[in-house]
């Protein structure tokens, strides 16, 4: 199972971090083991690593997600492009 890693930039730092259940449970459709990072310098760049069991269906919400995730999305804030890292094999 390939980990993924998501990174872009957020409008609030602290509501996005506020979203962590509700966004894990999103991730959860496609990966497991959903990880929130913040940037050490201070800034509003994040990144989000899952260990996905379904690639078609994670990069299904990345590029043209759900409604419902489309909606939390914008709940917490999320800056596109969303930029996706899969680990090498």
């Amino acid at each position: 199972m390939p980990r993924v890693v998501l990174t872009h930039a957020v409008e609030d730092l602290e509501r996005w971090l506020e979203g962590k259940a509700e966004r894990a449970a999103a991730i959860g459709a496609a990966g497991t083991n959903v990880t929130d990072y913040v940037a050490l310098d201070g800034s509003n760049k994040i990144a989000v690593t899952a260990d996905v069991h379904d690639m078609d269906a994670a990069q299904a919400m990345i590029t043209s997600p759900p409604p419902e995730v489309a909606a939390a999305m914008q709940k917490h804030g999320v800056i596109q492009p969303i930029t996706a890292y899969v680990e090498a094999p």
